[in-house]
């Protein structure tokens, strides 16, 4: 299936590994270029050194305003796209089992790094009229999952700044869309396990 993708440049956040890894993957095989962000930039390189005419890496981590900042000249020195929005979950846990280190922590985490990278980049492809934004939340958006207390609140949270994302710039030829998976064989979910 040729997507027409030639010529177009999309930012993968997490992608050294799980749904990062597969939709990195993907794009370069249809010829799109990447930048590729992920803690662990020798992982990156490892797996994507052969595409370095499509793709670029960034090595940081996405809780740090220096990796976001890196990414947004990025995007200033080239065109891009669309940017997937996805990074690994908090710890498990019920209610009764968090505390509010643990509240703060996961907010981090899940939510406060999507919604300052997303303020950054939105306008610059409002500006263009063309854009595509993907938020990889989970399946506990629609119904909580248990013991997975701090990401079914904080995902959540996400949809609901995605949703209203959506309402502010859609007509402007920006789609934000939210993929809402479930029980997949990645790293993420084998700590889940692991931790149950």
């Amino acid at each position: 299936m040729n997507l027409e993708l030639e010529n177009q440049r999309f930012i993968i956040c997490g992608a050294s590994s799980g749904f990062g890894e597969a939709i990195a993957r993907q794009l370069l095989s249809e010829g799109a270029n990447t930048v590729l962000v992920a803690r662990r930039g020798n992982v990156l390189r490892d797996k994507f050194g052969h595409f370095e005419d499509q793709a670029s890496i960034i090595e940081g981590s996405i809780l740090y305003d220096e990796t976001l900042k890196k990414i947004g000249k990025s995007v200033q020195k080239k065109s891009f796209h669309g940017i997937v929005f996805n990074a690994g979950g908090p710890p498990t846990g019920t209610p009764l089992n968090t505390d509010m280190a643990d509240w703060d922590s996961s907010w981090q985490l899940v939510m406060r790094w999507k919604i300052d990278l997303a303020l950054r980049l939105a306008p610059l492809l409002v500006e263009k009229k063309y854009g595509r934004m993907l938020f990889i939340e989970s399946q506990s958006v629609k119904q909580p999952l248990p013991s997975l207390t701090l990401s079914n609140s904080f995902r959540a949270g996400v949809v609901g700044f995605a949703k209203s994302l959506a309402l502010e710039i859609a007509d402007k030829g920006v789609t934000v869309n939210v993929l809402a998976p479930g029980s997949h064989e990645t790293p993420a979910i084998e700590r889940v396990i692991k931790n149950n």
